[in-house]
């Protein structure tokens, strides 16, 4: 298991909840509830994490975040029964804590991968296909959080053979019970929105305000393209047209691919890696991995798939460098600035998967 929460101290344990609260928008006053709430955590409900059809992305990027806090203390605070990979025990010993766990009820179930539509058999787990699993899991589940791209709405593995699907797919079909869902996008999870979202129910004992599609508003509200750092470069015009040329380095990205208008999530702002980076800042277009489309409905990856409110973008590019654009200019920019640019609108509170 995760190291014990007695070996953290308690200048570190404050800075992780200092840092929780600035996760989830609060002031620092909230600090001390939130130290109460993980302090408390032997009381709340323990921790079931399954793993589907996946490549583990998920929780290497949630046990590789550095600052002693994220893991340690709240996966662990609030007892992490099962996960195949980051478990020490094995074999029919790991299989009794998942089973003891179930009977008991009330824990939190996260689940890390996709479910194979075409066939059961695409996953197994101790020779039983994981939807059963995932099944049983879920009928004494307080609450499910679905993490990635793949158990959110299938990913990558929903445009190969085994046709994967996500867990509110599951739900609605009647292969697994159906219960407060909470869907964690982007490829893989990213760390603060998974600690932002267990604190926030340890902190209300229920799900936080969500979109249409079960995500949550905190992380998930805002397009990509709303707070881009070259949506500048995007408002004159300057597009990348070829990856080899140094002067064109720093331009918008789109065509090439780039589905941020298209894509909510906050990666702008938090960044990943503790705020090191993130695609666009790397050279790389937004992928559109944290929205139910990708990866089929946002590929090819690297090429211009659509326009954005029916203009063409070389269109839109000429019109915004000129000065009597300028009527034009306001009311694009208005349309992006809604969250308008792309099919449908913004993400709706309340709504569900």
């Amino acid at each position: 298991m995760l190291r014990s929460f007695r070996n953290i101290n308690r200048r570190d344990f404050l800075k992780f909840c200092a840092g929780t609260a600035t996760i989830l928008g609060l002031s620092e006053a909230a600090v001390p509830r939130i130290a109460r709430a993980v302090g408390d955590a032997a009381k709340k409900p323990p921790v079931i994490w399954l793993e589907g059809q996946d490549c583990a992305g998920c929780t290497i990027s949630f046990i590789n975040t550095s600052n002693p806090g994220t893991a340690e203390i709240v996966l662990d605070t609030i007892s992490l029964r099962y996960h195949e990979t980051l478990m020490a025990a094995s074999g029919y010993v790991a299989e009794k804590a998942l089973h003891d766990t179930i009977a008991e009820g009330g824990y939190v179930l996260i689940v890390e991968g996709s479910i194979p539509k075409a066939d059961e058999r695409f996953v197994q787990i101790a020779d039983v296909p994981f939807v059963k699993t995932l099944n049983k899991a879920a009928a004494n589940a307080a609450v499910v959080i679905a993490i990635g791209a793949c158990a959110t709405y299938g990913g990558i593995p929903r445009g190969t053979p085994s046709n994967g699907q996500g867990v509110g797919w599951a739900m609605e079909n009647g292969l697994v019970p159906k219960k407060p869902l909470i869907n964690l996008s982007t490829c893989p999870v990213h760390p603060e929105h998974l600690v932002g979202t267990i604190v926030y129910y340890l902190l209300f004992a229920k799900a936080p305000p969500m979109d249409s599609v079960a995500r949550p508003l905190m992380f998930f509200d805002k397009l990509i393209h709303d707070n881009c750092e070259r949506r500048g470069r995007f408002d004159n015009g300057e597009f990348l047209e070829d990856w080899n040329s140094f002067e064109e380095r720093n331009s918008c990205l789109f065509l090439k691919g780039c589905k941020g208008p298209w894509t909510y999530a906050d990666c702008p702002t938090r960044r990943w890696n503790d705020g090191l980076n993130w695609c666009i800042g790397c050279g790389a277009g937004c992928q559109g991995c944290s929205q139910p489309e990708f990866y089929t409905g946002m590929s090819p990856l690297y090429a211009k798939t659509k326009d954005i409110a029916g203009m063409r973008i070389e269109t839109i590019g000429a019109l915004l460098a000129g000065a009597t654009a300028v009527g034009l200019a306001g009311h694009f920019i208005g349309q992006a600035a809604t969250g308008r640019l792309g099919k449908g609108g913004p993400p709706e509170e309340g709504g569900e998967s």
